[in-house]
């Protein structure tokens, strides 16, 4: 079957678009080809900093015939609508109609139209230019005399030629027809800029990609990779050193060359002075190099990896010596920044480091970061009083001396955001958190502070570890709670997709965080000890704005705003914004939970139950309930549960009332009516002791007790019994069933 190959020739395409791209033409393509009737056998997209393309392996040579069948007007219908059906059939008459016949409608026409299948290249030529012309780049230009005119061609670099070629293995592919502002598709593209001037004439793919690359260039994206990959650990191998590797940098190296050249250069032994992490992150943001470490010591090595898009003719010297200039620079000033916080340090001490947050603002409704760092320390200390209560924290890490855990906390959570003041992080954002752990051990802070400087920011994303030491737990968890409460306030809340500040990160890290340390704790209740009055810039501000909103009355609607603002109707229940708050947690932690593999309708289960506020309980619950109903016991009892829910549903709503409690024993007539009471009885305050002692597999090895009396119960007893008085009474014992599993988990929301 024949095959397509098309590729838009352009100037250099930024790299960070590069891959998105690819993967849009191929879907953009092949789905207008399918939706033409063009079904394909296979498709792969190519991108170079010069070149997209795309080939279509196994489409037909034309689309298929379409037979359509359409119901017209009844006969005898009026002139108008005839005329319509006859033009929208394509008709020239009623005779070329055929008469249906409908039991209560009549007789009736029918239209049957026959179209044949038009060439695939002619739709081709329909689809692509469409594509070119509305492509989905982030960002595009327009160039040249043309781009003064309206409509004229946007693309992201000005595009200099179109490839496409139709046609099967064994024949020479035709050119397909068309032009996209001047341009015509024709048979011919270009090679390395420099190493390959002149064009170059292909048939199909397997033509394109050999002489491509005897053209100099590589035209498969993840080949471009591996030969990135490889020769720089060779090289770094030959050396006796190891490569650090680093996918992102990887993948924008990978676009800025067609024909990768690695090459090595060295620096100044000198710069090994200043952080790893720094040199690191000078030699990748300035010269997109990478870096090489010594297996010997750990640390890194004075060489690094450059990727050239040359093969110079003094085999890569003069690019080398170039590298090495622009790094010794880069890394001076590094050097220098170093050098300079390590004297600033030593000499200022952390109080007056923390009086200059003052006059940096955090955010101009939730006031400075000196503002911001007095909140997250007074959080922290709620969260070592909890870790000590229901971890034992000083016990267990202090010996005993519960002082010096609180210490460290307090300490930590007043150091944490130190380094945001350095020169270092000034120049380095990105390092932000580690060179707050080089300087607390410079500084000589204990080593839990230290870490807790690095680590309160973590994780950052699915795959970043989790902070695991206790005062690290703390701060981390306090900061993120911080922010979080903060935005919360101001109504700064992510909305669909757009979330500028990070608080769906900061939700999730903080589940994390809590789940893998074990944390029990009531979240709803810890949301209302964090009184909103610790934002005063926020709460005034917010007041205001439902001032405006609500009346222009201001004297006597500025007391009902702030109660709107801060309370429910209840003056005892925690704030609005509070609940909304715990809420999105929630959210949070049953895409934690689904991503983890957890059934959806079993964390829904749960979340449906009242008071479910320790979100590490409710992981425990979900865990013991999804392996209850993974038994016989389990899948059984679900059944008649849900039973008796749709049986009561249902006779609720006739009966206007609900069926809750009262059960008569007296009334109880049959033997199975009566077993099934006495087992719920006897069940209930066993389930509910193993529930409030945490014990979620013993409350569900109890609830698998009910599996046999609940069925003998359905096997055997009437529930609409004749009797009205015997009717209420089992409905009452369904209600029990109903009450009794909703102590576990809403069993109604449970699918199966």
């Amino acid at each position: 079957m024949p095959d397509l190959l098309l590729e838009l020739f352009c100037e250099e395409i930024p790299a960070r678009m590069q891959a998105a791209a690819a993967d849009s033409l191929k879907k953009l393509v092949t789905d207008a080809l399918v939706e033409r009737g063009l079904v394909y056998e296979g498709a792969k997209a190519f991108v170079t900093p010069r070149r997209l393309a795309l080939a279509v392996h196994g489409l037909p040579a034309q689309q298929p015939d379409t037979h359509e069948e359409r119901k017209g007007p009844r006969v005898g219908a009026p002139q108008g609508a005839i005329d319509g059906f006859l033009k929208a059939a394509g008709l020239t008459s009623l005779d070329q109609a055929k008469l249906a016949t409908d039991p209560k409608k009549g007789d009736f026409y029918v239209a049957h139209t026959h179209k044949h299948g038009r060439p695939t290249p002619e739709v081709i030529g329909e689809i692509v230019p469409a594509i070119i012309r509305a492509f989905p780049w982030p960002k595009s230009m327009r160039w040249g005399k043309a781009s003064a005119q309206p409509g004229a061609l946007r693309w992201v670099r000005p595009l200099q030629s179109i490839l496409c070629t139709f046609g099967p293995e064994t024949e020479e592919p035709e050119i397909v027809a068309f032009d996209v502002d001047g341009l015509k598709a024709g048979d011919v593209t270009r090679g390395h800029r420099f190493l390959s001037p002149g064009l170059i004439k292909v048939r199909r793919l397997d033509d394109w990609m050999a002489k491509l690359e005897a053209a100099h260039v590589v035209a498969d994206r993840e080949r471009r990779k591996d030969i990135i990959l490889n020769d720089a650990k060779d090289l770094a191998l030959a050396q006796g050193l190891e490569l650090v590797e680093d996918a992102g940098l990887l993948e924008e190296i990978c676009g800025l060359v067609e024909w990768p050249v690695v090459l090595m250069g060295a620096f100044d032994p000198a710069f090994l002075d200043v952080p790893d992490e720094v040199i690191r992150a000078t030699i990748r943001a300035n010269q997109k190099c990478f870096v090489l470490r010594d297996p010997a010591t750990g640390r890194l090595a004075n060489r690094f990896i450059l990727v050239s898009n040359l093969i110079a003719s003094d085999g890569g010297a003069a690019i080398i010596a170039g590298n090495e200039r622009v790094i010794r620079a880069r890394l001076s000033d590094a050097k220098f920044f170093w050098e300079t916080d390590k004297k600033t340090n030593a000499t200022v001490s952390l109080d007056d480091r923390l009086a200059k947050f003052g006059n940096v603002t955090f955010h101009e409704k939730l006031g400075s970061q000196l503002e911001r760092i007095r909140r997250i320390a007074a959080k922290a200390e709620v969260f070592a009083e909890l870790m000590e209560n229901r971890l034992k924290v000083a016990d267990r890490e202090y010996g005993g001396a519960r002082s010096n855990f609180f210490n460290e906390v307090k300490l930590a959570a007043n150091y944490a955001k130190s380094d945001l003041r350095t020169e270092v992080v000034g120049e380095f954002p990105e390092v932000q958190g580690l060179m707050g752990r080089y300087y607390a051990i410079l500084e000589g802070m204990p080593a839990s502070v230290a870490a807790a400087a690095e680590d309160h920011y973590k994780p950052q994303g699915p795959t970043d570890r989790v902070p695991t030491a206790p005062v690290s737990v703390a701060v981390a968890l306090a900061d993120k709670l911080d922010t979080l409460l903060g935005f919360w306030i101001i109504d700064e809340k992510p909305t669909g997709s757009k979330d500028p500040y990070a608080l769906r990160r900061a939700a999730l890290g903080a589940n994390r965080i809590i789940l893998e340390n074990n944390f029990s704790f009531n979240l709803r209740s810890l949301l209302r000890e964090f009184n909103i009055e610790v934002f005063p810039r926020a709460q005034q501000a917010r007041v205001r704005e439902l001032i405006n909103i609500i009346s222009p009355v201001r004297p006597i609607i500025e007391e009902v705003a702030l109660t709107k603002l801060l309370r429910e109707t209840d003056p005892e229940s925690p704030p609005i914004i509070f609940n909304d708050l715990f809420s999105f947690f929630a959210d949070r932690l049953k895409v934690h939970l689904r991503e983890a593999g957890a059934r959806h309708d079993l964390v829904d289960a749960v979340f449906a139950l009242p008071g479910q506020d320790d979100l590490l309980l409710v992981v425990k619950r979900v865990e013991a309930l999804s392996r209850f109903l993974s038994t016989e016991d389990g899948k059984t009892l679900l059944a008649g549960a849900k039973r008796a829910a749709n049986i009561l549903r249902i006779e609720e709503k006739k009966d206007g009332h609900t069926y809750e409690g009262g059960v008569d024993m007296v009334l109880l007539h049959e033997a199975e009516e009566r077993a099934l009471a006495d087992a719920i009885a006897a069940l209930g305050p066993r389930i509910e002791a193993a529930l409030v002692a945490e014990d979620f597999e013993g409350a569900m090895g109890l609830m698998a007790q009910l599996r046999a009396p609940v069925d003998a119960f359905f096997d055997k007893v009437t529930v609409n019994a004749e009797d009205a008085a015997l009717r209420q009474n089992r409905l009452r014992l369904l209600a029990d069933i109903r009450a009794l599993t909703r102590h576990v988990a809403d069993f109604e929301r449970i699918e199966g």
